[in-house]
């Protein structure tokens, strides 16, 4: 596999207070990586470290095999929660300044920005102040403004801020689509649906520590407790209280001749062997695995690590 940004060891401290321990990670070619974790546990120093606006104490960091400098800065682009443009600027001047600060011929600039604005419907706001747009419409600006010179390395800070569902979703589908061409993203939100819909690989930092980091899939399934959610037909009251002398059932609900509940087992138990038991005893409609969700893994992986540093 061919990783794009690879850091080890960071650590960086402001003071007594340590942001960033000993913080290692591999982001693979062409993915969206989710960096996630509460507030204040290290994402913003690692993003500000990878984009030289503040450097590690200790640690590497390599941009597409070579180390960080500030000629790397073209590579990346860099959307922060925290929007930084000009609201009393026309925003057509504004994205064409951007892109010509960013290394774009004058002609390039203005072909790159017609591109974006017509594509993202945004045509009619280039003679418009930034001030006269709403919260959503500006953001629409700043991602034109960060994608537009191209960077091998997109770095978005809850991108979907400020946004409605529709327009949430255009600039999701574009993310995806850079991806799909190529680019490699680093993800950081809150919003643990949009990770689940749209990354490849997720790191989790919780006081400074990197606590787990994997596929979307490996974290989940790290994370299972061993219950499945079954539905069965003409089970006897006999049958169903053999089956909670075996297993822990909870959400047990009866209607008509339909019974669904969650069966907890134990991991010794081959799975085989519970679907015989359940065969047994009714006809079985459903034997599904409950895998957690990505915000279930985000409380449980958190409240771990802050017990494992008490």
């Amino acid at each position: 596999m061919d990783f794009l940004l690879q850091a080890n060891g960071l650590t960086r401290k402001y003071k007594d207070k340590v942001a960033l321990n000993d913080f290692s990670i591999d982001i693979p070619q062409g993915s969206i990586y989710g960096l996630l974790g509460p507030n204040g546990a290290g994402k913003t120093t690692f993003i500000r470290i990878v984009n030289q606006i503040t450097a590690p104490d200790s640690g590497t960091i390599f941009l597409n095999g070579e180390p960080l400098t500030k000629k790397s800065i073209a590579q990346v682009g860099y959307m922060p929660e925290e929007r930084g443009l000009y609201k009393n600027m026309k925003v057509g001047e504004q994205a064409l300044y951007f892109a010509k600060l960013k290394g774009l011929s004058t002609a390039e600039a203005k072909r790159r920005t017609e591109y974006w604005f017509e594509k993202l419907g945004m045509m009619s706001w280039w003679n418009k102040k930034l001030s006269e747009l709403s919260k959503g419409m500006g953001q629409k600006v700043q991602f034109v403004i960060t994608v537009i010179h191209e960077p091998s390395l997109l770095i978005f800070d809850e991108p979907f801020s400020g946004f409605d569902p529709v327009n949430a979703q255009i600039i999701a589908n574009e993310i995806l689509e850079l991806r799909d061409k190529g680019t490699t993203i680093i993800f950081s939100t809150h919003r643990m649906e949009s990770v689940e819909e749209m990354c490849d690989h997720v790191a989790l930092i919780n006081q400074s520590n990197k606590v787990l980091d994997g596929t979307i899939e490996e974290v989940r399934n790290q994370f299972k407790t061993g219950k499945f959610q079954v539905e069965l037909e003409n089970v006897s009251a006999d049958g169903l209280q053999n089956l909670s002398n075996e297993f822990d059932l909870s959400n047990v609900e009866v209607k008509h001749q339909r019974t669904s509940l969650n069966l907890l087992y134990n991991k010794t138990i081959h799975t085989n062997e519970i679907l015989n038991k359940l065969m047994s005893i009714g006809q079985v409609h459903q034997f599904k695995e409950i895998i957690p969700s990505m915000n279930d893994v985000f409380l449980e992986a958190v409240k771990r690590s802050s017990n494992s540093n008490l």
